[in-house]
């Protein structure tokens, strides 16, 4: 079986919320500790910190893993989902699995993976987890794919719990008010052990602290961290300022678990926490005339964010190729679509994604000059046909829209 053969297994076998959405998704843990009682229980031969977030949690994984490999710990990282790589969700001191790992693995484990029917989310969390107990990581930091309880990487027992930001997403999964997706988020937070709280809403920071006092968890505040100048970070991103604040909130807390860490490789690692642990699709630039701008910001608050600074920061006329999930509400987003730019409507190649003619109904109802395509890639080459060289393109909407661009 080569790498491809394996990728096109498991894409086959086995659904992926990514992509199929709904049919992928499985209210429960079963699946996930059949799995791991059968590779030897390989999530508890390693020390973790568990992630979860509605928008920040990828960068802020990112950042306390470069932080943690900067000071010289063997740093597993597991996020999700992928941009053009499969193996970008686990890497090791920046470096992603090999692909003979994924093939051997899949070999090994294929007839039970079968027998217990996982999802693509559970196996992939199956293998993360024993790829960092194989090569024996210091520590590995774990982001959540969707919500937390209920999440296949919740059967870790980590030194610290993050939970960046609350918003309204996937309130087909996690409920549709504040409150109810902070339960779900909060469901990370394990007896005893301490929690990092990012800048959020206060119903949810209320819901929050609630379950972390019924289960004796110390909780610190990002937005008691008021030391300035905040340290400079390669990462930019709308949610910059607030994950740096998490970001430094839990060095705080890890400083008295792991000695090793300290303020000089904190800075260092910050400065190039992009280069060392590879992040793309944060408004990353890809060329600067006309000034094309890639990000994977897909929810209100994330899109929000993310065109306040377009509007504030960009050159010329804005082009924004943009294509989303059938799940999303775009009446919900309306308030913060850019009425000045113009829409290349398009649908990334999933079977989840929405229908471009759908979008270009609901853009052109709404006033927005807007025109639809046929692909990603043919709706970002009309943007790049009709940008000047002083114009602004921003390519976003999905993660799967800005893989197939990257």
């Amino acid at each position: 079986m080569t790498y491809d053969d394996c990728l096109t297994y498991l894409f086959a076998q086995l659904p992926a919320y990514q992509r199929t959405g709904k049919a992928a998704y499985k209210a429960d843990l079963s699946n996930i500790i059949h799995l791991m009682e059968l590779l030897g229980n390989p999530h508890k031969q390693f020390k973790t910190i568990h992630i979860a977030g509605t928008n920040g949690k990828g960068s802020t994984a990112h950042m306390l893993a470069a932080i943690f490999q900067q000071a010289g710990y063997k740093t597993g990282l597991y996020t999700s989902p992928h941009l053009t790589d499969f193996r970008e969700r686990i890497k090791i001191n920046g470096e992603m699995i090999p692909h003979q790992y994924v093939v051997d693995f899949v070999q090994n484990q294929k007839h039970e993976v079968e027998h217990i029917a996982p999802s693509f989310f559970e196996w992939t969390v199956a293998l993360c987890f024993d790829y960092f107990k194989s090569e024996q990581v210091d520590i590995a930091i774990i982001e959540t794919g969707m919500g937390g309880r209920l999440d296949s990487t919740n059967v870790i027992t980590p030194e610290l719990s993050v939970i960046t930001n609350i918003g309204l997403d996937h309130t087909q999964f996690l409920g549709n008010t504040i409150e109810a997706i902070a339960v779900e988020k909060a469901g990370i937070i394990k007896s005893e052990v301490p929690v990092v709280l990012g800048e959020m809403l206060p119903e949810a920071e209320e819901t929050i602290l609630k379950i972390a006092r019924n289960k004796k968890a110390p909780v610190s505040f990002a937005k008691d961290y008021t030391t300035l100048p905040l340290p400079q970070t390669d990462l930019d991103s709308p949610f910059t300022t607030q994950n740096l604040k998490t970001v430094l909130t839990a060095f705080g807390v890890l400083t008295k678990k792991f000695d090793k860490l300290n303020t000089r490789d904190l800075n260092a690692a910050l400065k190039n926490a992009a280069k060392m642990t590879g992040l793309r699709g944060r408004l990353q630039i890809l060329t600067e005339n006309p000034l094309t701008i890639a990000d994977v910001a897909h929810n209100k608050e994330g899109l929000e964010l993310s065109f306040k600074y377009l509007r504030e920061t960009t050159q010329g006329k804005l082009h924004i190729v943009f294509g989303t999930v059938n799940d999303k509400d775009l009446t919900r987003l309306l308030p913060v679509f850019l009425p000045e730019a113009h829409y290349y409507l398009c649908a990334p190649a999933i079977p989840r994604a929405l229908n471009a003619g759908e979008l270009e109904k609901f853009f052109t109802k709404n006033g927005f000059n807007a025109t639809r395509y046929n692909s990603v890639k043919s709706a970002y080459r009309a943007a790049n046909q009709n940008a000047a060289e002083r114009d602004t393109i921003y390519a976003g909407g999905s993660t799967f829209v800005v893989a197939e661009i990257l």
